[in-house]
């Protein structure tokens, strides 16, 4: 599930889910809106694993 890998992701680099919604959707409550049970759409799903790889890859962050 996308929010398990959000939540990995969040404790590895240490960002808060605020910052990551705004940074990866525009959305500072995607986060907290996926942890209630939101079910994000397929393209919203992708951008938001390109985001983690792509921060990964210039952060040098692995997780």
């Amino acid at each position: 599930m996308l929010i398990r890998k959000i939540e990995v992701f969040l404790r590895h680099t240490r960002m808060p889910a605020t910052k990551f919604g705004r940074l990866a959707t525009k959305d500072p409550r995607f986060v907290l809106d996926l942890r209630m049970g939101r079910i994000p759409r397929p393209n919203t799903e992708k951008k938001v694993e390109h985001f983690m790889n792509e921060y990964r890859e210039t952060a040098n962050v692995y997780g």
